[in-house]
């Protein structure tokens, strides 16, 4: 049991418990009426959806700010922390996104708007690092565009959840390079790691890239710092991004990581399944590629098959 003020601008002093909660049923009544008042507020709202999420949002909210006994300090830290994640947020860096990442409010609300079907492939986070326009490569082509990595094949089918072939589905990848950065981190307009390609009559892909590397998301702005206060790593396990779309498919929006990455299990946006963990075969230097590509040097190579559900 401690004693401890509710405001300095408040009439006294009341007792929480040990569970963090008002003691008083006086104190718990005028915190709840308060609640109620502003929940009603949004009665008025035309759209159903909107008074639905604002009203969820303002009880969930006060239950947290009471359940933790928020202080006048700590709510300042809160904007303080807000403001500084608008301010370093631009057309190329989302550090909104990185928070929802971190917090996983991003995974949460995939597993919401993805709901399992049959053997459609797993979605995970789409990540702050997706560019339109990036350009186009037909199959067999190369996304790194001279990022520096070990080469990688990778190749696979597009399918719908009967098995029946998907040609035409639009498949946007990117990628890090060796070095944990992305073109758009470098600032000077490179375009690399990045590309779209369409599947063939059969549904069949490929593609060459890099083979993945771990990285560490941006941390040396707000949320960098909350990790760093909160003892966690901001390191992601090492993956290759994909975005397939094609008429009447639910679009996918996933990953796949490589096998045996020591950072599968702690992944800082928590994005990886083990449905989407693939085999990255290393080829000695010297091995013939299945394009007859020349390689210096090893490569790796994988096969990723996606399975479209059904669109709404």
């Amino acid at each position: 049991m401690s004693e401890t003020s509710v405001s300095e601008h408040g009439t006294g002093e009341t007792r929480t418990s040990e569970t963090g909660g008002p003691t008083t049923p006086e104190q718990a009544a005028r915190e709840q009426e308060l609640t109620d008042r502003v929940a009603a507020s949004f009665d008025g709202a035309d759209d159903e959806r909107l008074k639905t999420v604002l009203q969820a949002l303002t009880r969930h909210l006060h239950a947290f700010l009471r359940e933790v006994r928020l202080t006048e300090d700590e709510w300042n830290q809160g904007i303080e922390f807000l403001t500084a994640a608008g301010h370093i947020t631009d057309d190329k860096r989302q550090e909104f996104i990185l928070l929802s990442d971190v917090l996983g409010a991003s995974m949460q609300t995939i597993a919401i708007n993805n709901e399992a079907y049959a053997n459609a492939t797993e979605a995970t986070v789409f990540g702050p690092f997706f560019v339109d326009d990036a350009p186009r490569i037909n199959n067999g082509g190369d996304i790194a565009g001279g990022a520096p990595g070990q080469p990688c094949w990778v190749e696979g089918t597009v399918t719908d959840t009967s098995g029946k072939p998907v040609p035409g589905a639009r498949i946007e990848v990117w990628e890090a390079d060796e070095d944990g950065f992305y073109d758009v981190q470098y600032g000077d307009d490179r375009t690399t790691g990045r590309a779209h390609l369409f599947s063939e009559d059969d549904g069949g892909y490929c593609f060459w890239g890099v083979t993945p590397t771990p990285y560490p998301i941006p941390h040396d702005g707000p949320v960098g710092a909350l990790l760093a206060a909160s003892g966690r790593s901001p390191m992601r396990a090492a993956h290759l991004h994909f975005m397939v779309t094609a008429p009447g498919l639910r679009t996918l929006v996933t990953h796949i990581f490589v096998r045996g990455d020591e950072l599968l299990a702690a992944d800082s946006v928590f994005g990886v399944k083990d449905s989407l963990v693939m085999d990255f075969e290393e080829l000695p230097a010297g091995t013939p590629t299945p394009d007859g590509r020349v390689v210096e040097g090893t490569w790796a190579r994988t096969r990723f098959d996606v399975v479209l559900a059904p669109g709404d």
